[in-house]
């Protein structure tokens, strides 16, 4: 089931930002020609460029702190202040070599951080994974499971409701599957092991009071649930019934063999059922989206009270009446726009509320219910005037095999929407991942500069369904780029693009789709971009294996190379014919990237000097797989804008052509040098 890997599928190339609000009906017809307007004057690269000032803000359990991550001169920083005074309580820096992937409060005094650092496995390079306590009274930080060797030692599948523990899934040695061990969350906190690793599980699941109840295995291409039942000592293996869909372990009840699961449903849509683990099987659907899978659940008190999933925008089904009322009146007193409540404090005296939308960057504010008192705290651009930016519509267009193509239209403003020059951003990941109506950049950035931005969910996006996701396993370089070409030819097929001027940009996946489109076929295609691109998928897969986390490299793989499929990984690789480039690409990259690493850039570069049309090359020191700093967001923004206006320029006014007016030619002119 797709659902189980969809959070570690984006982590293998990419990662994505949730966002809550209402549907927006697909469209399958081009858009209405832009108003009568001017097209608002140039925004400077930089200031699409500009970071957050902090990101990933939390309430403290009691509401009196609020922490957030911001990047400091020299890395990544957790900042703790007070509410009530502003005063800075600590703060702390990871490593110059370090990334702090998450952070949670466990307590009103500790924190838990999950640091990624770079070592040697077996002499070859790797990241490790490590748990790091963070005590604010004294500011001690106290590295967990100081003597592991095994790369990923931050799998918490448990906390205790005081903070007192944490169960952790990690290997006791690289040679044995994993165990879950108990860690005293306190400087030289006491470690045991509640359960001892089996052959072939390699995921464990607790219950709500912190009692090992599941565990899942994998045998010869088969799975196998070890369950223990309330009350029992022994786990048992609980035959699959002939009938059962994929399913999700969200929430095990302690006193019962009850709890739910995320599952497939016949219309193939992942929804909310109530579930009996010790018999294996479904006991009632307690919400089932009838267009739309749902992502994830969100529980109080071991009962689900918000269900989230992604439609043109994400969306969330409140259970409980109360904070449907909230979001409701939240909704009215900020406007026209997304509300999303991203942190509370316990006792609801606090709230974290985001506000904004695909056309506006937004705004964080701290929302006292009490008092009806709302202050903000930051605007996430506030360089840019979001009134003069476009707004993204949903498309839909059928693939040549009769797919169904969700995706996103962005027009420039002031513009009539006929032969304009268009950009195709393919999104990253590629599994399990999706384009949805949120604010981005990069899409902003080109739409002012006068380009249609048209953001295809090819096959094995996710949210639409088990069919489309399973279209997509072994398709890389394959159907899943027919879909990035089809949406060309429906935007061509529209009047909206002139055939003539497409380029393909994109980052991660997207960047690999960008190169591959250009060498697969030139004869379409304008230029490319690519930020962060795989040229080489088995060179990829080798450094996922050491990357990633066992179970989640083995699903990431067999989605690659395709079950059941043997697909030759070479034939769609880009370095393979990166000789014969005859296409402008921009080529960029970051020399810290851990996703995907600089290599990836180099056997690229060198196989393409002698190529035809050589790339123009970008290489950002110390960067990583996404943008950490401004003026590395603003180096890739300038470039790109400089090579696309060379390329594959934009018109310098509104177009004229009427509707009667085919574009010039459908054959790609020969690209400037």
């Amino acid at each position: 089931m797709k659902g189980i890997y969809r959070f570690w599928a984006g982590l293998a190339l990419c990662a994505a930002l949730p966002f809550v609000g209402t549907t927006a009906a697909a469209q399958d017809a081009a858009p209405a020609a832009a108003p009568a307007e001017s097209p608002p004057p140039p925004i400077a690269a930089r200031n699409f460029a500009g970071r957050p000032a902090f990101w990933d803000g939390k309430l403290s359990p009691d509401g009196t702190k609020f922490s957030f991550m911001r990047q400091g001169a020299e890395a990544t920083q957790i900042v703790v202040t007070e509410i009530a005074t502003g005063k800075l309580v600590r703060a702390f820096a990871s490593g110059p070599t370090d990334e702090l992937q998450w952070y949670r409060w466990v307590s009103t005094d500790k924190l838990l951080l999950s640091i990624s650092s770079p070592g040697k496995f077996y002499d070859q390079d790797a990241r490790y994974l490590r748990l790091v306590l963070v005590e604010l009274a004294t500011g001690v930080m106290t590295r967990l499971f100081p003597r592991s060797n095994v790369l990923e030692a931050d799998n918490v599948i448990h906390v205790a409701k005081d903070g007192s523990y944490i169960l952790v899934a990690i290997q006791p040695s690289v040679t044995e599957f994993p165990a879950v061990m108990r860690h005293e969350l306190k400087p030289d906190g006491k470690i045991t092991t509640v359960q001892a690793p089996r052959d072939g599980v390699f995921s464990w699941v607790a219950d709500d009071k912190g009692v090992v109840r599941m565990g899942t295995a994998f045998v010869r291409g088969q799975e196998r649930i070890y369950y223990r039942p309330v009350g029992s000592t022994e786990l048992v293996l609980v035959p699959r019934p002939a009938e059962e869909r994929g399913w999700e372990a969200l929430h095990i009840d302690g006193d019962t063999d009850f709890g739910y699961v995320l599952s497939e449903g016949e219309n193939g849509r992942v929804a909310l059922r109530r579930f009996d683990f010790a018999k294996r099987e479904v006991l009632e659907t307690v919400f089932e989206h009838p267009e739309w899978d749902i992502d994830s659940v969100a529980f109080r008190k071991g009962k689900p009270y918000a269900a989230f999933y992604t439609a043109e925008r994400d969306e969330v089904h409140w259970f409980d009446p109360a904070t449907a009322k909230e979001y409701r009146a939240l909704r009215r007193a900020l406007g026209d726009g997304e509300v999303w409540v991203t942190s509370r404090a316990e006792d609801e005296s606090k709230i974290l509320v985001y506000a904004g939308n695909e056309s506006d960057p937004g705004v964080l504010y701290l929302f006292d219910p009490v008092a009806g008192a709302m202050k903000e705290i930051s605007q996430f651009r506030p360089e840019l005037d979001f009134r003069a930016l476009a707004k993204p519509k949903p498309v839909q267009y059928t693939a040549r095999d009769g797919t169904v193509i969700n995706g996103f239209l962005t027009l420039p403003r002031g513009r009539q929407a006929r032969g304009l020059p268009l950009v195709l951003m393919p999104h990253g990941g590629p599994y399990g991942i999706r384009d949805k109506l949120e604010y981005n950049d990069e899409v902003q950035l080109l739409a002012n500069r006068g380009y249609a931005v048209l953001q295809p969910n090819y096959r094995g996006s996710g949210g639409y369904g088990e069919a489309l996701f399973e279209a997509g396993a072994g398709e890389i370089g394959r159907k899943m780029q027919d879909d990035i070409d089809d949406a060309m030819d429906w935007a061509v097929a529209q009047g909206i693009a002139d055939p003539a001027r497409v380029c393909v940009v994109g980052g991660s996946y997207g960047g690999y789709a960008a190169l591959w489109s250009v060498l697969r076929n030139p004869e379409r295609y304008r230029c490319a971009a690519s930020w962060a691109g795989v040229t080489d998928w088995n060179k990829m897969l080798i450094y996922d294996r050491r990357y990633l986390a066992t179970r989640v490299n083995k699903w990431w793989s067999a989605r690659v190379r395709g079950d059941g499929k043997s697909q030759d990984l070479d034939q769609v690789s880009p370095y393979r014919t990166a000789g014969q480039l005859s296409r402008p690409v921009l080529l960029a990259h970051g020399t810290k990237d851990q996703r995907v690493p600089i290599a990836q850039y180099n056997i690229f570069e060198k196989a393409a000097r002698t190529a035809p049309v050589p790339p123009q090359t970008l290489v950002i020191e110390g960067e990583g797989h996404s943008f950490s700093k401004p003026e590395n967001a603003r180096a890739w923004y300038e470039a790109l804008e400089s090579f696309l206006a060379r390329h594959n320029p934009a018109d310098p006014a509104p177009a004229t052509a009427s509707a009667a007016t085919a574009p010039e030619s459908a054959k790609v002119p020969a690209a400037a040098p």
